[in-house]
Order: structure tokens, then C-alpha cells, then sequence
């Protein structure tokens, strides 16, 4: 549990993304505006944040970072470091505190939740993939793919009944032999961020556009090769590869994964159970 002084407290925002708060201390007025209203509906009050990020800022002309994109996350002396062309860091998990110095812009703190959350997810048996998500009376839906598969497409047919939990990034979280799809801000074509709720997988489809609308059998091999491709992990450690592994083929095992084959329909939402 962290403890923070009140003046620490003020320049501080808590993003709470699946049961987990991350605390981030930063100083400028307007860079933390802009991360409250980026995160709106995943911003908490609360004080016992799981990590602590200081984030320092720097103007994006001043040449303090290289221009190479390619990001680079690797385990080093019992640190996270964290590389990209708009920013670099460190975390350390076993005193859930880092420092983050990067550009003004939101991309940057962005790709580094999704960072941090792999890291911590990949301990717990969950993971983050490219996928859609969605509540229907009580159950949630995981709709997987590549990009141009149809994941804002399905979320933009869903119902007034549905409720969207992204149409991007899907996180998935485990509490014994249970699974559970959380909300997440991270947003893809739709620019909406999903609501900030979670309720026990259903199923997980691997979305494919066709000329009708139907739920196909898929085999566990070819079910774990998929969502193995389908899973947003940056980090290059041997280790947590293994982990992550062994997370979808456990995953594969409780929870049902089958094909969607389906059209730019709202009945597509029909067969959806």
C-alpha cells in the first residue's frame, strides 16, 4: 500500500483499468486534464494504487529521446525498462514503483498502461488482446481478430442491450478458474471508450466476414494458435513468453472458442448466446 503525502495526492491521477489502479504523479496542470479526460470513467479516487509512475515531461523539440520507434521492453537488474521513440522508463514490480519521462502527447502514457498491464496480467493468468468485448445479460462476449476482421464493425451492430467494453483492446482477467472481461479506455475506431464494468466470459470468437451469419467449431490447436497471435505482449523475457503460453492454453480449456462468420447485420447479435 503506497503512502502519499496531500501535496503528492493533488498532482496525482488514478487509472483504474480491471481491478487494478495505477497511480500517475505529474505535476503539469494540463497534461493531467488531458489524461483525466482521456480516461474518463476509469479515473478513481482511490489512494492504494498497486503502482506509482512519476511522469516527466518534455517539450517534443527538445532532443532528449531518438527518433527510433521500435519499442523495446526488457527485464533488466530486477527493472522493467521501457523504451520507445516518445518515451523511456522504468518500473520496478517488486516495490510497484517507475518513472516515466516522455512527450506531451497521449499516445505515449497510452502504450505505457498497456505495457504495464501486460507485465501484470501475465503473472495473474490473464492477458490483453486485440479483440472487441461486450456484457449481454450478465455474460461477456470476446470478439478476436486482426485488424480489418470486423471488431468495430460488431461492436457498431450491437444493441441497445449490449454493453460495449471496447472495440480495441479486450483485458481479461482471472479470479480462480474463472475469467472475466473488463473494460477498458482504449479505444479503436469507434473513439469511445468502453464502460468501465466486467461480468464472466461467455465465449470468444474468431471473427470472419462472410455471406452469412453463423457460429462454427474450431479446434483447440488452431483455437490457442489464434488467440497466441491475437495477444498484446511487448515484452522480450523468456520467461513470461512461457507464462503467457500457458495462460491460453488454460484459458482455452474453461472458456469456449468457436468462429463467427458473420455479415454487417445487427442480426449477427441474434445468434450471440
Amino acid at each position: 500500500m503506497s503512502v502519499m503525502t496531500a501535496s503528492v495526492a493533488a498532482d496525482s491521477v488514478f487509472i483504474e483499468i480491471g481491478e487494478i489502479s495505477l497511480a500517475l504523479h505529474v505535476q503539469d496542470s494540463s497534461f493531467r486534464r488531458m489524461v483525466e479526460d482521456r480516461y474518463s470513467g476509469f479515473v478513481g479516487s482511490s489512494r492504494d494504487s498497486q503502482c506509482e509512475f512519476e511522469i516527466d515531461l518534455y517539450d517534443s523539440s527538445e532532443p532528449v529521446l531518438t527518433d527510433d520507434d521500435q519499442l523495446e521492453v526488457k527485464l533488466e537488474a530486477g527493472e522493467w525498462l521501457l523504451k520507445r521513440g516518445d518515451f523511456r522508463g522504468r518500473w520496478n514490480p517488486r516495490t510497484k514503483r517507475g518513472h516515466i519521462r516522455q512527450s506531451r502527447n497521449p499516445y505515449a502514457i497510452d502504450s505505457v498502461l498497456r505495457i504495464v498491464h501486460s507485465l501484470i496480467l501475465a503473472k495473474q493468468g490473464g492477458f490483453l488482446v486485440h479483440a472487441a468485448s461486450a456484457i449481454r445479460r450478465d455474460k461477456a462476449f470476446i470478439f478476436s481478430g486482426v485488424s480489418g476482421a470486423g471488431k468495430t464493425t460488431i461492436s457498431r451492430l450491437a444493441p441497445p442491450d449490449v454493453t460495449l467494453l471496447t472495440d480495441e483492446i479486450s483485458y481479461v482477467r482471472r479470479e480462480g478458474n474463472r475469467y472475466f472481461a473488463c473494460g477498458t479506455p482504449f479505444a479503436g475506431e469507434l473513439a469511445r471508450v468502453g464502460a468501465n464494468q466486467s461480468a464472466p466470459l461467455g465465449a470468444l470468437f474468431f471473427l470472419e466476414k462472410g455471406l452469412r451469419n453463423s457460429i462454427e467449431p474450431i479446434g483447440p490447436t488452431e483455437a490457442i494458435q489464434r488467440l497466441m497471435r491475437n495477444i498484446l505482449f511487448f515484452a522480450h523475457d523468456p520467461e513470461l513468453v512461457k507464462l503467457v503460453f500457458q495462460s491460453a492454453c488454460e484459458f482455452a480449456s474453461v472458456v469456449p472458442m468457436h468462429r463467427l462468420i458473420f455479415v454487417p447485420d445487427q442480426r449477427v447479435w441474434d445468434i450471440i448466446r
